[in-house]
């Protein structure tokens, strides 16, 4: 109030009583409306009136002077100050206290200057708000931060839009404001994207005016770099689909890196026992389209086989070698797996709500609620839960 007694004391504001539509005629012809020419002393005790509850909501305003003759029409005399009928509409803080309420510009402005704000970065729509709050600045004597302005930012597929999220969460079209299919961040933190990711994407992209459209992998390239070189790795098994060896010789034992980086952090072990020579792992059934007849298949840290035949419910197949230069020779594709047997129920909801059901290697067990790990061949996911079965959020690949 103290700075619009100033500025109206001063003759560099002015209340308004014409209608919104008359003020609107003059601006547009870049003529000043009655009030704008009144004696300082007539402003004041207008605003006075405002204050007492003379003038009813939408009676008056008190309206800043710029230029009249300003290209853009909005920031000519912008208002800076209305009435609000408090006793009908309550302030939720401070009740009908204060019935006479500062508009956007006027209450930034002076914010911005009385908190010592250096520095303005908002999105590019305020840049009109901002050729306002200068004529502010200029009346009474401040200089006016810097201000850098930047475009919209958009995800494929995915709205950042508050209200929309908010609306569609009440009507349950979502769990909350962390279900998968969101970008806000409390759905991007459950589902393993660190912060630092977010930070680095953004300044990546930089304060540029322009609007900016992203896709999820401009993001996920920048959390990978982060959590690719501490995920622990482990086997998931999506559908199991059994897989009958013969001809195994003996029982063999996988002894896999828990990273393949950091040999310092251990390994996991998966051991499969042949009975009459045959041995049975469980594999992903997306894996099927790979085993064609008379194909040479690695089992990933055990042994390579040969396809024999495709049955309804199993694969069967023929002990060929452990090596796996053999492997490597023969360019023979590399499938993950489990022990038949074993293995923990395990389900992983992915970005767009849909779940994933299969079994996870039993070394898995041991992992902490809210680690982030990768399944081997399938992508990085975040632990959610472990009660009875496990549930992952699904990162990316």
């Amino acid at each position: 109030y103290g700075y619009a007694e100033r500025l109206l004391e001063e003759g560099k504001a002015y209340i308004c009583t014409c209608t919104p539509k008359e003020f609107r005629a003059r601006v547009q012809l870049k003529k000043p409306c009655p009030c704008r020419e009144l004696e300082p002393g007539e402003n004041l005790a207008r605003w006075e009136r405002m204050l007492d509850g003379s003038y009813s909501e939408g009676e008056a305003v008190m309206r800043v002077k710029t230029d009249l003759n300003h290209p853009n029409p909005a920031v000519r005399d912008w208002p800076a100050f209305r009435i609000i009928d408090t006793e009908k509409y309550p302030h939720p803080r401070v009740g009908d206290k204060y019935r006479v309420w500062p508009l956007y510009n006027f209450a930034a402005g002076i914010d911005d200057h009385l908190l010592g704000i250096t520095h303005i970065i908002r999105g590019k729509e305020h840049l009109t708000n901002q050729l306002r709050q200068e004529y502010l600045y200029r009346h009474l004597g401040w200089e006016y931060p810097e201000a850098i302005h930047y475009g919209r930012l958009k995800i494929v597929g995915a709205s950042l839009s508050k209200s929309k999220i908010l609306r569609d969460v009440r009507r349950g079209l979502y769990k909350g404001w962390d279900d998968p299919r969101l970008a806000t961040f409390a759905a991007l933190r459950r589902r393993g994207i660190r912060p630092e990711a977010i930070r680095r994407l953004i300044i990546e992209i930089g304060p540029r005016p322009s609007d900016i459209v992203l896709s999820w992998e401009n993001l996920y390239a920048h959390n990978r770099k982060i959590i690719d070189p501490e995920a622990k790795r482990y086997f998931f098994v999506k559908n199991p689909f059994r897989l009958l060896v013969r001809g195994v010789p003996r029982g063999f034992t996988a002894e896999i890196p828990l990273h393949p980086s950091r040999p310092e952090i251990g390994s996991r072990r998966l051991h499969v026992e042949p009975v009459n020579g045959e041995a049975s792992v469980l594999i992903s059934d997306s894996d099927l389209n790979l085993l064609r007849e008379g194909a040479v298949i690695r089992l990933i840290g055990l042994f390579n086989f040969e396809v024999e035949s495709l049955e309804e419910s199993r694969v069967v197949g023929v002990f060929r070698s452990q090596a796996h230069e053999e492997a490597k020779r023969l360019g023979a594709p590399l499938i993950h797996w489990i022990p038949d047997g074993s293995g923990l129920p395990c389900k992983v909801v992915m970005p767009d709500g849909s779940v994933s059901s299969g079994l996870v290697e039993e070394n898995f067990r041991g992992v902490r609620v809210g680690e982030v790990v990768q399944f081997e061949r399938f992508g990085f996911v975040r632990v959610d839960g472990k009660d009875g079965a496990f549930t992952v959020y699904f990162a990316h690949k």
